[in-house]
């Protein structure tokens, strides 16, 4: 593979904590929480009755017909696609379409859609099932969407590996550059799952919070609580993020604005569990130390990881592990933080979204604080700041880590320019 360089220049986002990038980040930095207490009727006989649901619907930002013709996780891709577009500087041209592509990723796909045309079928008959739900729910639609909006001809993709996907498709449309296959690439991921069936089926295997569940549960905002003694599970979210790829020489003949450099990326698989990580973190680990790798970086050159610590006891005990384990003694200078304290577990669309704070923490010199971390771990020795804390200048390197079922393991590196 070239070393081709690899630059960030353009952000999209529509998350629960903002509708779109400059919304999102100064939540993220101010350690606000997006978890509420969900007012649909579906959620009064859940087990779990709060997420973290979008900011924003994303169809009061489409156009109305074309929304209709979305998924919710199309619609969300969308939604921050267009931004990612906008802010590139591309959507006024810039970019051949045959050197043009996508790779928008999604762990579950058009769930929603498959469903309520379930519903339809079992209730009204054959005929009442749309038309359009094939294409509105089948995974690679948030990424054709993106694809026939930018006029994407080089390739469209969907890697699908479970919660790690949005960061696969940041490694996805990092090798398809390096590669010599495109010149720009549309990556990223997305998800819209806040629906009775998924949310059940998450609860019934203990894997979200029942904290501040029931009718009078408490405060939803203080339930994701990454690396704390009191977690017990993750919180369910939605939302999207994008991020424009493009080689770098590519960027500065048409004078993009460049936020941070794609460094290189790590992608292993546990072989241990379906479900549960490995709970020493090897595969994790790997990796880590293949991103640290292809970066051609040391771990002395990291200052800061987006960890994936989802508030999950055994999670985030082995990720802390695996930071120990790639990053050695200089583990107890890197300033760690967990986004999903405060956005919840977008899943897919974790990643992406998870991306984008790591390259605005390098961009800015900040990183946001993990809230909700009142007692630590003490199987957790890692400097994690529970308020917005400032990274150094100079030269800096950051990691971002996604972890997901079927033994799914992605770590990119992102650094300054």
């Amino acid at each position: 593979m070239s070393r081709r360089r690899v630059v960030v220049t353009g952000l999209g986002t529509t998350s629960p904590v903002g509708g779109d990038v400059t919304k999102t980040w100064e939540a993220l930095v101010a350690g606000t929480s997006g978890v509420r207490r969900l007012p649909d009727d579906f959620a009064e006989d859940l087990p779990v009755m709060i997420a973290a649901t979008a900011a924003v619907d994303p169809a009061d930002v489409l156009d109305r017909v074309k929304a209709r013709r979305l998924d919710r996780s199309a619609q969300l891709a969308m939604v921050a696609g267009m931004e990612a577009w906008a802010d590139s500087g591309l959507a006024d041209g810039g970019a051949e379409p045959e050197r043009l592509g996508v790779a928008v990723a999604s762990g579950i796909g058009g769930v929603t859609t498959l469903l309520s045309n379930y519903d339809a079928l079992k209730e009204r008959g054959p005929r009442r099932v749309s038309p359009l739900a094939v294409p509105m729910l089948m995974p690679n639609a948030p990424a054709a969407n993106i694809g026939l909006y930018v006029g994407a001809k080089a390739g469209v993709h969907t890697p699908v590996s479970a919660c790690a996907s949005g960061n696969e498709g940041v490694a996805w449309a990092l090798d398809q550059i390096r590669l010599g296959r495109a010149d720009v690439m549309v990556a990223g991921g997305t998800e819209a799952a806040i629906h009775p069936l998924p949310m059940a089926a998450f609860a019934n295997m203990m894997a979200l919070s029942k904290t501040a569940s029931g009718p009078e549960g408490g405060d939803p905002t203080t339930v994701s609580r990454p690396w704390d003694t009191g977690r017990d599970g993750f919180v369910l979210g939605e939302g999207a993020g994008v991020l424009v790829l493009e080689e770098l020489e590519h960027a500065r003949a048409r004078g993009a604005r460049i936020y941070a450099e794609v460094l290189g990326a790590g992608i292993t698989n546990d072989g241990h569990d379906i479900a549960q990580p490995d709970p020493e973190g090897r595969g994790g680990t790997r990796a880590i130390l293949r991103a640290l790798e292809e970066a051609e970086i040391s771990p002395a050159d990291i200052v800061h990881v987006n960890a994936h610590a989802t508030s999950t006891p055994q999670g985030d005990v082995a990720e802390g592990l695996m930071i120990h384990a790639t990053l050695g003694k200089h583990a107890d200078e890197v300033v760690v933080t967990s986004t999903k304290s405060m956005t919840g577990h977008l899943l897919g669309g974790a990643g992406a979204l998870e991306s984008i704070a790591t390259v605005l923490a390098i961009h800015h010199r900040v990183s946001p604080p993990t809230i909700n971390l009142d007692n630590l771990d003490p199987k957790v020795e890692l400097d994690i700041p529970t308020t917005a804390r400032a990274l150094p200048a100079g030269d800096i390197a950051a990691l971002n880590n996604s972890f997901g079922f079927g033994g799914a393991n992605v770590a990119v590196a992102f650094g300054s320019i």
